[in-house]
């Protein structure tokens, strides 16, 4: 199978290039690697076509900050694999981990799996207070909205049978993003599995910052996808 990794990025200048390098040594044999910036402002555009351009598969550039929904929505539409695997650019999150991340899909008992920070992972950095705390209340809310049993739907380290996350109409800009997918894979009655990571709190300066309105607005998009903006089922539901 080939695995598309997508690669959101937005003002990831220090991290950026390390965060391909260690990607492309992930043990995997087939892969492409799609990474989408979100109007950074701070110099990364100037590494990505000066050192990333040449070693990953496709960069797509976005002249205004949208949000991590909309990258995502571009890296999916660009992706060719048959999973798609979503990799933080501040690298929170290690490559090395691939091969536990795709077990699932791989073996069949999954469509989608998400990683989780508070459990079986190896040793990692103290989280945030307020950042994990956070983290577990939404997870919790998302849980009793879409009758899940998750942990952590907030790591953004995810992946997909291609054929399941194509065929979600993403509607969210920023961090909203991550309780409509949880909420439409769960109402579409996908096999979702969560696994166990390591993962390095970011200190602040490093990845793409939650503000509080988004962290309102993710509690509020776990509501509506699950009870005011249901539609029909994306797939057939077996």
């Amino acid at each position: 199978m080939k695995v598309s990794i997508v690669i959101p990025c937005f003002n990831q200048r220090d991290t950026i290039t390390q965060t391909v390098l260690a990607v492309r040594k992930a043990p995997l044999p087939k892969t492409e690697i799609i990474l989408v910036d979100d109007g950074s402002n701070d110099g990364t555009r100037t590494v990505l076509k000066c050192e990333v351009e040449s070693i990953v598969d496709r960069v797509s550039y976005h002249g205004l900050n949208q949000g991590k929904g909309a990258t995502l929505r571009d890296g999916f539409a660009a992706a060719s694999g048959d999973i798609i695997l979503v990799q933080d650019a501040a690298l929170e999150c290690c490559p090395s981990e691939y091969n536990r991340l795709l077990e699932p899909i791989l073996s069949d008992k999954a469509d989608a799996v998400f990683a989780s920070r508070f459990i079986n992972g190896p040793s990692r950095q103290v989280v945030n207070f307020w950042q994990t705390t956070g983290t577990k209340l939404l997870t919790l809310l998302s849980n009793m909205c879409a009758n899940t049993k998750l942990t952590d739907i907030g790591s953004g380290y995810n992946a997909f049978r291609a054929s399941i996350i194509r065929n979600i109409q993403l509607r969210e800009q920023r961090f909203g993003v991550e309780p409509e997918i949880t909420a439409k894979l769960a109402r579409a009655r996908c096999r979702i599995c969560e696994v166990g990571i390591g993962a390095d709190s970011r200190n602040g300066q490093e990845g793409i910052a939650m503000r509080w309105r988004d962290a309102v607005r993710a509690f509020y998009a776990v509501l509506k996808y699950n009870f005011f903006a249901r539609g029909p089922s994306p797939f057939p539901v077996n």
